[in-house]
């Protein structure tokens, strides 16, 4: 019986070789495959496309409203109909950027040590626990910021920068500021930013390292010529790559950045980002141009996100050029 299975397999096999040899042959196989793959690379961009669309046709009340002056006014009063995205424009880039400039050291630090330093069982384990921080959802994050951080920030961090006498850090402080969402931001980021510079670290090759201490180089100047100088463009993906979570990050900064519509040199005051203020106003925006108001500022959130990363394909474009030079 067995035998019989087998012959009758073997020949609906060999009946079926043929016609899968005449398409391979033909080429179908590989059109099919490309046809399909450039669907979906154009899928993507169809996306991107029409949720832009979508977003400029709710934003046009607001557009022939405010005009130009929506892109000036720091002014957001939703009774008189008045809207400005200045402050939220500022809040965001400025907790944005304040997250990469604490995060990004201890992210290259953490990843340097986990490739270069750590013990092997060592690595993993940390490692693991590092990604692991970006699997928590941020609203989560959020609660932790209210109940903990921002007190602590209050009565212990925001005092001693008060001292400092910089203009950048004046009280009073509640402890739910720019400062605060910065922080919070970090620490949401860093995963991403470890992760992906370990991952960069690894692909260096070892030759690099030995030669390097073959010549004699100590382990930080091994770490400084051999593996940091050529990861820079990968260094410089997972940072633009954090910055664009940071840039659309909503709940944990709704809860922590005190959420008020002002511009302030002060890093300890309150401030707004434009993701905050729509989640914060959309469920209950009744007038047609404060929908449209909030639609025009997550039309200017996607363009501002869109010109960083142009930037940033730019800046990587440059580095490896220059470092193929």
């Amino acid at each position: 019986m067995s035998l019989s299975l087998d012959a009758t397999t073997d020949g609906r096999a060999e009946k079926a070789l043929p016609f899968f040899s005449k398409l391979a042959h033909a080429g179908v196989g590989d059109w099919l495959f490309r046809k399909l793959t450039a669907f979906f690379a154009f899928l993507i961009l169809f996306l991107a496309c029409l949720t832009a669309f979508t977003l400029w046709k709710a934003s046009v009340p607001s557009i022939h409203k405010m005009g130009w002056s929506f892109l000036t006014s720091s002014d957001w009063d939703p009774v008189q109909e008045i809207f400005g995205s200045v402050p939220f424009v500022y809040g965001t880039l400025v907790s944005s950027f304040l997250a990469l400039l604490i995060a990004t050291p201890f992210g290259l630090g953490i990843s340097l040590f986990l490739t270069e330093l750590a013990p092997m069982k060592m690595r993993e384990p940390v490692a693991f626990m590092v990604e692991t921080l970006a699997a928590i959802p941020s609203v989560v994050y959020g609660l932790w910021g209210i109940f903990l951080l921002a007190p602590f920030m209050r009565v212990h961090v925001d005092p001693i920068l008060i001292k400092t006498g910089l203009p950048i850090f004046k009280g009073p402080s509640t402890g739910l500021s720019l400062f605060t969402a910065g922080v919070i931001l970090s620490i949401m980021i860093l995963p991403t930013i470890t992760a992906i510079s370990r991952e960069v670290f690894e692909a260096v090759p070892n030759a690099y390292r030995e030669s390097a201490k073959a010549l004699g180089a100590t382990n930080w100047e091994t770490i400084q010529l051999a593996v940091m100088k050529p990861s820079k463009v990968g260094i410089l993906g997972a940072v633009m790559l954090a910055l664009g979570r940071a840039l659309g990050e909503t709940m944990t900064v709704t809860m922590v950045i005190g959420n008020t519509p002002q511009v302030t040199t002060n890093l300890l005051a309150a401030g707004h980002s434009m993701a905050s203020v729509i989640a914060n106003e959309f469920s209950e925006a009744v007038g047609d141009i404060h929908v449209a108001a909030l639609a025009e500022i997550g039309l200017l959130l996607m363009v501002i996100t869109l010109i960083l990363n142009v930037a940033a394909h730019l800046l990587v474009w440059l580095t490896t050029s220059k470092f193929q030079r």
